[in-house]
């Protein structure tokens, strides 16, 4: 019964409405370790899904869950009650633009102009 109570049943709601899971995991699993799955289960049919890790972040309970927490650190009082189970919503964040990407890497030169009248 202990070994039940330390599983945590849930389900990654995507942005379009759709679910992975529900799937049981034990509490002491870490927030990237969920996002790991969620990365293997992402429906390949999808586009814009993620690429790594980095690309996914977990809400639950109106938080943005940190990569380092385990599941058991980030429980809701909710999920305390038998059969339960957690939605957690999964939000993607795109790739930054080519245009964005150099514009941050080269120093940033301020350019000043005088004129004499």
């Amino acid at each position: 019964m202990a070994e039940a109570e330390d599983q945590l049943e849930i389900k990654f709601r995507l942005n379009d409405g759709s679910d992975i899971g529900p799937k049981s995991f034990p509490s002491a699993t870490t927030v990237a370790s969920l996002k790991e799955t969620i990365l293997a289960q992402w429906p390949k049919e999808k586009e814009n899904g993620p690429r790594t890790v980095k690309d996914v972040k977990l809400i639950s309970a109106g938080r943005i869950l940190e990569n380092n927490r385990t599941v058991g650190e980030c429980r809701n009082p909710l999920c305390d009650i038998p059969e339960v189970v957690t939605t957690m919503h999964v939000v993607v964040q795109p790739p930054p633009l080519e245009k964005e990407k150099k514009a941050t890497k080269g120093p940033k030169q301020n350019k000043c102009v005088c004129v004499i009248l």
